[in-house]
């Protein structure tokens, strides 16, 4: 599984306000993809989705970037991509600077380490978990250059406790963002880095 790290972006929003809107499109309005059983083999040149069940332009962006970097497989992609979304969802929720440090740099670990900080001088805790594994759909690829960029739309369904002067508050809630992974072709570094977090539109 790809372990990934989140490099130098800059989020437009920060996570803790992404994750809690709900939003109109949810994780049941369409069956989700089957990811082929062994992602070590390569796709079939001539099968445009992959075997994911990808949009025509997504199909092509991966593609184009087999053209430049033939060992990118997009079914190990978002295995990576998902486990990375519940590891940084979880550590953001409880405060877990130590685990996002590697994971995040510059502009990013600072937006999250404000929106921490907020959170900690108003005096409530989080704690997160999610029902399901999200759902991840690859929205877009594209290779510019020698940089490989990958937006995912995630799909999940949260649940959360808030603690505020001893009082605790649980909710539940559905989200989707997008999530945007970026990579040096034949840097020698297999690792992704998130590049920009958004909130995707029902």
């Amino acid at each position: 599984m790809v372990v990934f790290a989140a490099v130098a972006a800059v989020l437009l929003v920060l996570l803790y306000n992404v994750l809690g809107k709900k939003v109109g499109r949810q994780p049941e309005d369409r069956p989700a993809p089957a990811l082929p059983g062994g992602s070590e083999a390569p796709a079939e040149p001539g099968r445009q989705d992959f075997g994911l069940g990808l949009d025509p332009a997504a199909a092509e962006g991966v593609a184009q970037l087999r053209r430049s970097d033939p060992a990118f497989d997009p079914a190990r992609f978002l295995d990576g991509a998902r486990h990375a979304y519940e590891t940084i969802v979880r550590a953001y929720a409880a405060g877990d600077r130590e685990t996002l440090r590697p994971l995040l740099a510059g502009p990013v670990m600072v937006s999250f380490e404000q929106g921490i900080a907020a959170r900690e001088a108003s005096g409530r805790s989080e704690t997160v978990e999610l029902a399901h594994p999200p759902r991840a759909d690859l929205d877009r690829v594209e290779a510019r250059g020698d940089l490989a960029s990958a937006r995912v739309r995630f799909l999940a369904e949260v649940k959360s406790e808030v603690t505020h002067d001893g009082v605790s508050t649980n909710e539940e809630r559905r989200t989707a963002e997008l999530w945007t992974f970026e990579r040096r072709i034949g840097s020698g570094d297999p690792n992704w880095v998130l590049a920009r977090v958004e909130e995707a539109r029902a």
